[in-house]
């Protein structure tokens, strides 16, 4: 099928507009500690409505968090094995991908196969179309399938199968990005670069870390990249235990800037995924600490100053 045959959707994920320099409080809060998301948290997902939604490995639940509440208001135990990777859709269509699948979780405390995997699933992404995405790091490879299908077989649309750190190759690719253009961004774990591909092409672009042609900021074990309004890159720089921002200026690092690892406010241990809501705070799944933490955003210069306030049951930012 042709992009020109498929029918459009909105895209769920947010999405905020960050001016040159913004800046994010140093310390965080924390929205779950070990004893809520259990051991190595490794996914975490932010809908348009600021419902939250995490992946507890130990455990297999989901976890959802809505109304700016403190605990989850909702805990889904779909008997799912060591969840690595989660995507909601706009309808509200729950994704996680695990060690052997792709699978839906349902709101009946189940789930439904979506597609059976030779190898785990880590990063996972659901595009305009309603075409999924799974990136597998065994097999240094991005695949992609229709969901309004029953075809069983994905394709392949990033990497080899083989590792390596040609234009065309991955070596354990981890998180996935597509933006509206199709455009694909995957975070090349092992080659610490990000790496993008656009439609259709099988020689990736090294757009941030090492071969990139241009300059731009040395990355160690990158594992998750998102896109803002104005698609500049935000990566998870996992072994540096930071967060990297881009804008016109170029790259620096907005959170975790300490220079090493630790269980401050202030401080990341191999964080994970990452996830903005609708008032542009950070959201870190900080893996080796178990928790996950948010980093408010405190100064978005083109806006001027604002504030946050509470208008229940959702916060909203107001700029002056």
């Amino acid at each position: 099928m042709e992009i020109s045959d498929f029918v459009f959707s909105d895209p769920s994920y947010n999405q905020p507009k960050f001016c040159s320099n913004a800046t994010w409080n140093p310390n965080a809060t924390t929205l779950a500690n070990p004893s809520i998301i259990g051991s190595g948290p490794l996914a975490i997902y932010i809908d348009k409505n600021n419902t939250i939604y995490a992946a507890s490995r130990e455990t297999g639940q989901i976890l959802i968090w809505s109304n700016d509440r403190i605990n989850p208001t909702t805990v889904l135990h779909a008997n799912l094995y060591s969840p690595l990777s989660i995507f909601v859709t706009m309808n509200g269509d729950i994704y996680v991908g695990d060690d052997s699948s792709i699978r839906q979780v349902l709101y009946s405390n189940s789930s439904k196969l979506i597609m059976p995997m030779t190898s785990r699933c880590i990063g996972l992404f659901v595009d305009i179309t309603n075409s999924i995405y799974c990136s597998s790091d065994p097999q240094h490879q991005v695949f992609k399938k229709w969901l309004g299908d029953n075809v069983s077989v994905m394709t392949t649309v990033a990497g080899t199968g083989s590792n390596g750190s040609a234009p065309n190759q991955l070596n354990g690719p981890n998180g996935i990005f597509v933006d509206t253009n199709f455009d694909l961004y995957v975070a090349d774990w092992k080659n610490n670069r990000i790496q993008l591909f656009r439609l259709r092409q099988s020689n990736g672009i090294t757009v941030v870390g090492n071969t990139s042609p241009n300059s731009t900021i040395t990355l160690y074990r990158p594992s998750n990249v998102i896109l803002d309004e104005n698609k500049y890159l935000f990566i998870t720089d996992s072994y540096n235990n930071r967060i990297i921002g881009s804008d016109e200026k170029g790259f620096r690092c907005i959170v975790g800037c300490t220079g090493s690892s630790g269980s401050n406010f202030d401080q990341l241990s191999i964080p994970r995924s990452i996830a903005f809501d609708t008032s542009g705070n950070l959201y870190v799944v900080d893996r080796d600490n178990n928790r996950i933490q948010k980093f408010s955003l405190s100064t978005n210069p083109c806006y001027g100053k604002f504030v946050i306030t509470k208008n229940f049951p959702h916060q909203s930012t107001i700029y002056l």
